[in-house]
């Protein structure tokens, strides 16, 4: 098979051209991508609520348009997952990808149409192998398996002709019979819904494979690959699959995980990060040495970016690709080839580079701290974990914090609770160089903690292990795209996983 590596590699790097054509003029492919999404959708009901056949720009459009949330959406998702059709689509939408839920709901279910799969998914993972290959033309890649740790899926209640699940079900069980000749495990395990069990299957399943690839949420890799090393009694990931040579991540940051893979995988493995969600494909690092991701402009998604200062505001002010600056917050707003129009997602980026567009995920608009005016992000608090493990050895498995809010004899601070893979020898330590770290990554959080004024230090509680996995199965959540929320700005959540913690509070 190592023979058809150099042939793989020059058709795989045929296609750069594709990609070069939308990476050199983003705001051209941005608005034939509005074009398109427009004249598709003109004579569904959503089109014809809003004129569509009479918009002919991107101004018209978002004067038109309102921004919606899921719950706007919600009353025409719902129908849609009953069987009526031609609602915010024009093709048929018989698959909806489940995500995590709202204020209001436990799951979000996501319209996942023909065109979303071929014009988005498919097209972007093919662009994600072409960047691969353009960086590394001695890879052996596609003469092995990629080793996919998925979700489930079931059929709709609503709908027994429509099916929900997880995204990674959804592409796995729309995948090209072709597609499923590069994969590992078999679909029947790939698609099980018990995590535990499964996690053990896919151990005893790909053992004997030659795994090239591996794409799944760090969390549950680690899992699988120390579950991998005990039935192998191996001590590395490498000595299992020696061929290994890339990791495809997404879904949380990979900072806080980085050093317990670096241990476990034994061998030098190029990590991929990417943004792909239930919405739609939408960045890909395209250069390892690089910071950021390269922003996919021409995959069936129309991207508005908020400002986060007009967030919550009536009638909020969106920008373009023409108007972003590095180093800004921006909360997403898309509008798909699934129906989802000027669609908030919920997630915030920081554009690191304009030419090309590269962008990080910053956090969640709903995930953050701003109990003091400090403005702390997700970016932010997974930076200074990463500081805080390197400085002192420790890896973490899953953290979420809050704040304590001041009362008549202290003023605030934050409560954290980590989970520790290794931990610190001082746990002092540890926490003395996170709060260093978050004040020399945090202006505003640093401004607080001057002498104390209005935030002390942080505190810290050491969760037992398997906390968080406990608190996500008593959620129906385990497994997965689902992850605790690293921060959030009132006590419920934290309070709720320090009931399941019965270790001793930690004051430092």
């Amino acid at each position: 098979m190592n023979l058809l590596s150099p042939a793989i590699s020059s058709l795989a790097r045929l296609r750069s051209w594709r990609i070069q054509a939308w990476r050199d003029n983003p705001m051209n492919a941005q608005r034939e991508v509005l074009q398109n999404l427009v004249a598709s959708a003109q004579y569904t009901e959503f089109g014809r609520r809003y004129n569509f056949s009479s918009l002919f720009n991107v101004k018209s459009f978002k004067e038109a348009v309102p921004i919606h949330d899921y719950d706007d959406l919600k009353p025409y998702i719902e129908r849609i997952m009953e069987g009526e059709q031609n609602i915010l689509w024009n093709t048929p939408i018989n698959w909806f990808a489940k995500s995590s839920g709202t204020t209001s709901d436990r799951s979000k279910f996501i319209p996942v149409s023909e065109e979303c799969l071929q014009e988005g998914h498919y097209r972007a993972s093919k662009d994600v192998l072409t960047l691969y290959y353009c960086n590394r033309p001695d890879s052996v890649l596609l003469t092995g398996k990629g080793l996919i740790i998925g979700g489930s899926h079931t059929l709709n209640p609503l709908n027994p002709d429509a099916q929900v699940g997880d995204l990674s079900a959804v592409l796995l069980q729309n995948t090209p019979f072709w597609g499923h000749w590069l994969r590992t495990p078999e679909l029947n395990i790939a698609l099980m819904e018990e995590w535990e069990s499964k996690i053990e299957k896919l151990a005893q399943s790909t053992i004997q494979e030659n795994v090239t690839s591996i794409s799944g949420v760090p969390t549950w890799t680690l899992v699988l690959f120390k579950r991998i090393l005990e039935l192998t009694g191996k001590q590395s990931i490498a000595e299992v699959w020696p061929s290994l040579e890339l990791y495809l991540h997404g879904g949380v940051a990979f900072a806080p995980y980085r050093q317990q893979f670096s241990k476990l995988l034994g061998k030098e493995v190029t990590f991929m990060n990417m943004y792909n969600a239930s919405e739609g494909f939408f960045a890909a690092q395209d250069d390892p040495t690089q910071e950021g991701m390269l922003l996919f402009t021409d995959h069936g998604i129309f991207m508005e970016f908020m400002p986060l200062s007009e967030v919550g505001v009536t009638n909020p002010r969106t920008i373009g690709l023409q108007d972003v600056e590095v180093g800004q917050q921006y909360a997403l707003v898309i509008s798909t080839n699934s129906g989802l129009w000027r669609y908030l997602i919920g997630d915030t980026v920081e554009f690191v580079s304009l030419n090309p567009f590269r962008i990080n995920v910053s956090g969640r608009l709903k995930h953050f701290i701003n109990a003091f005016g400090e403005e702390l992000i997700v970016d932010n608090t997974d930076k200074a974990i990463a500081m805080a493990c390197q400085e002192t050895g420790a890896s973490v498995t899953d953290y979420t914090a809050a704040p304590v809010y001041f009362s008549e004899s202290s003023n605030g601070a934050h409560e954290w609770l980590i989970e520790f893979e290794q931990e610190p020898t001082s746990l002092q330590q540890f926490s003395s160089i996170l709060d260093r770290s978050l004040q020399s990554i945090n202006s505003d959080y640093e401004a607080k903690r001057h002498r104390s004024i209005a935030l002390r230090e942080p505190l810290i509680h050491k969760a037992v292990r398997g906390t968080f996995a406990t608190w996500l199965r008593n959620k129906g959540k385990l497994g997965g795209q689902h992850k605790v929320p690293r921060l959030s700005n009132d006590r419920q959540l934290l309070e709720e996983i320090l009931q399941l913690n019965n270790t001793t509070f930690v004051t430092v």
